[in-house]
């Protein structure tokens, strides 16, 4: 079976994908696969059996023909094919690595840190970076696995392939970071509550006890400010206190401001 795309009359190589689908021929042209891998140039360079040199040789690849196709499409000079899960990626970025196709792994490395992959799946993201030894999307998708609690990750392919020390990496970032931002959780003695002070001196208004208490555990598992400095956290802090804590609230916004401040300038990356 040929394939549809790569079936040029002057190729002067075939390509055959194996695997549990069909198997593909794919007639290409040796010179751009020299141009674009290391690994084909050497290989073109060795010498050629003299009964073949006038046969057009094949190759047989263990890459199934889904992900040949697709890995082709990269390093021939046509529109890149549309990639839209990390399920697609993950193989291909995979063979163009083996095969040392720098023009292809460019353009994935570029698609694996597009927005809906880092917004949808980041530890994802970032474990897929660590297994490919992808220093700088490593670093990026490591700030947005912060929104994330790493300790209840679901089970992931890409997880069975990064080693101890990058996921040590990520921990120890989660933890560091947890623990700066708790430490930020202390409350300025000029704010109060009339209601909840009454005449003492200070006394902490009962809004803080419910907002601290659960502000220290979303900060422990997700050590970013938009969830614990957003209103509906705020809100159902006001629900546990007093009749004048949605006020206290209200006047504590500069606090919340620098509490927002204080943990968004916190180091985010590993």
């Amino acid at each position: 079976m040929m394939s549809k795309y790569f079936d040029y009359p002057d190729a002067d190589l075939v390509l055959r994908s194996s695997g549990p689908d069909n198997i593909v021929e794919f007639r290409v042209h040796r010179c751009i696969l020299a141009a674009a891998s290391p690994f084909f140039r050497h290989m073109f360079a060795l010498p050629q059996d003299p009964f073949t040199s006038k046969q057009i040789p094949a190759v047989d690849v263990s890459e199934s023909n889904t992900v040949l196709e697709m890995l082709l499409q990269f390093v021939y000079p046509i529109p890149d094919p549309p990639i839209a899960t990390l399920d697609e990626l993950t193989p291909v970025l995979a063979v163009a690595m083996k095969y040392d196709m720098t023009p292809a792994i460019a353009s994935l490395r570029r698609l694996l840190m597009q927005p809906a992959f880092l917004e949808a799946d980041p530890t994802r993201v970032y474990a897929i970076a660590a297994r490919f030894d992808l220093e700088e999307e490593a670093r990026l998708a490591s700030a947005h696995t912060l929104r994330v609690n790493v300790l209840e990750l679901a089970p992931s392919d890409e997880l069975r392939h990064i080693s101890a020390y990058a996921y040590h990496k990520l921990l120890a970032l989660h933890r560091t970071r947890a623990a700066a931002a708790q430490a930020l959780l202390v409350l300025p003695e000029d704010v109060k509550c009339m209601s909840c002070n009454g005449y003492t001196t200070f006394a902490v208004p009962r809004w803080w006890k419910d907002f601290e208490a659960r502000a220290r555990e979303e900060l422990g598992a997700r050590p970013m400010s938009e969830v614990v400095c957003s209103l509906g956290f705020l809100a159902r802090a006001a629900q546990t206190g007093c009749e004048r804590c949605a006020g206290s609230i209200l006047d504590a916004h500069w606090w919340l401001e620098r509490l927002r401040k204080g943990i968004d300038d916190l180091p985010s990356t590993i």
